[in-house]
């Protein structure tokens, strides 16, 4: 077939966009149209066409549509609710600094689930080259829909963070997003102080992120009350690079994993440290026992000194929802990986980001579904199973029967009473084991039975782990911007 006879109509472009978006192969997108024809002889146009519309037409967006997109998308999600809540903050050059959105659901399920919250900025936009947008306007903080906007724009890099709560079904729930172009102090102040202007200047109870020092210092300066816990995870992983200069590595990567996993109380934890470090000669080793060091704008923190807030004794007597590192976060990111290449431009990125809000409300309307037309059967018919097997989702019933069963191997007998108040020992033999999920623990249910209690006090039963929770945000329906409205008439 000739050049000149070869053509992509209207209807098979339309076809290869829609085929993009769902990230499907050009080969592949190809071989459905020579499917629907019958035969490549019935088809206009080869393969290579179909990979050079996507090329050069779908991908290849240029920086002035890209950035006037972005901007009308955000502009649109704004006039369809006013709830919608975004911020940008500019450098001196006009270009994004730092961005933050959070969609009407999004606001209205951090309500209940935003006590506890993981923050994760492992995913690097470098992977993809990021078109980014620079929006000019009257006022300092949140953007009106009334003002008018200049749309500038300029190419750099972005360092995506999300932050990921815990909804009453133990399933992971996007809260916002941030684009940031440096992590350090002063960029996680902003991004902890929009927090406080996007939720009325109520903070989280708690929050995971991965071992750094910047956003330690911005939260004890905008969110004092929040107590901050990095993902001992990531610190563990990370033993091996620190470490492997050192003679007989192997050894002391095990040795540390015994003296931090392996522990009663923080005396003993201060007395095993203490101990490897002098065993292996690492005195002089400053990840492991130094003083947080600044590096340029960015603070590098240490292992020893910041003990209480990665150790598992020094934080384990507060609610973290069942999380103990930022893999929640990792997962939501792992979603946008399938989705986003080094290719893609910025409202590609956020037609994913809708896609993700999508699959998370499908998710959980399925589960609605689940818990209000079954029922988990009672597996000792207890008075206060019944009480939690009434009140709480599925998933987390299925916790507290776990606790119910587990109590058999408690041996409780009371020790003194003082006024009004008594004392229980409760015998188990267990190594180690938390209780931090908001479940009433197997220890105070065998107590319950031992003494013949046959209901729990609400305050033991958490709303957040209720079918019957207040749904605002079921009604905030998820309200998508078209990203390409010239294509839809």
């Amino acid at each position: 077939m000739l050049k000149q006879h070869r053509e992509l109509n209207m209807f098979v472009c339309r076809i290869i966009e829609i085929n993009e978006e769902a990230r499907i192969r050009p080969s592949k997108i190809y071989q459905s149209f020579v499917a629907v024809a019958g035969s490549h002889c019935e088809l206009s146009f080869y393969k290579k066409d179909v990979r050079n519309y996507m090329t050069k037409e779908v991908r290849n967006i240029s920086e002035q549509d890209d950035a006037k997109e972005f901007g009308k998308y955000l502009l649109r999600m704004k006039e369809k609710n006013q709830n919608f809540f975004f911020e940008l903050n500019l450098e001196g050059d006009h270009c994004i600094k730092h961005a933050l959105w959070a969609d009407v659901r999004s606001r209205a399920a951090c309500e209940y689930f935003g006590d506890v919250v993981s923050f994760e900025t492992t995913y690097n936009t470098n992977r993809y080259s990021v078109q980014s947008l620079i929006v000019l306007c009257s006022l300092n903080v949140q953007i009106s829909v009334h003002h008018g906007l200049g749309v500038y724009l300029c190419k750099y890099n972005l360092v995506l963070g999300s932050f990921v709560g815990v909804n009453h079904y133990g399933q992971s729930t996007l809260l916002r997003c941030t684009l940031m172009k440096s992590e350090d102090i002063q960029s996680f102040k902003w991004l902890s102080e929009c927090w406080l202007r996007c939720m009325g200047g109520k903070a989280p109870k708690g929050i995971l992120t991965d071992q750094c020092a910047s956003i330690q210092r911005a939260t004890e300066v905008c969110r004092p009350t929040t107590i901050h816990r990095w993902c001992i995870w990531h610190i563990m992983k990370k033993i091996p690079n620190k470490l492997n200069g050192y003679k007989r590595h192997d050894k002391i990567n095990q040795d540390m994993n015994h003296v931090v996993w392996n522990l009663y109380t923080k005396d003993v934890f201060d007395r095993n440290w203490n101990n490897f470090i002098t065993k292996y000669g690492l005195e002089d080793n400053k990840w492991l026992f130094g003083s947080p060091y600044l590096i340029g704008s960015v603070y590098y923190a240490e292992l020893y000194e910041d003990r209480h807030i990665w150790i598992l004794i020094y934080l384990d007597h507060h609610f973290w929802a069942g999380m103990k590192s930022t893999q929640r976060s990792e997962s939501m990111h792992s979603f946008f990986n399938k989705f986003i290449t080094r290719n893609s431009s910025l409202r590609q990125f956020m037609k994913q980001y809708d896609n993700c809000l999508v699959s998370r409300e499908q998710a959980e309307r399925e589960f609605d579904a689940v818990n209000f037309h079954t029922v988990i059967p009672c597996a000792i018919k207890s008075a206060i199973e019944a009480q939690f097997q009434h009140v709480y989702t599925h998933e987390k019933f299925k916790e507290v029967q776990a606790q119910f069963r587990g109590k058999v191997n408690c041996i409780t007998r009371s020790m003194h009473s003082t006024l009004g108040f008594t004392t229980y020992e409760v015998v188990e033999q267990v190594f180690y084991s938390t209780f931090n999920k908001g479940i009433l623990c197997r220890h105070s249910l065998s107590i319950l039975s031992f003494e013949r209690v046959d209901n729990v006090a609400p305050k033991y039963i958490l709303e957040r782990w209720s079918k019957n929770i207040k749904r605002n945000w079921c009604f905030s329906r998820t309200i998508y911007a078209n990203l390409h409205p010239s294509l839809r008439s």
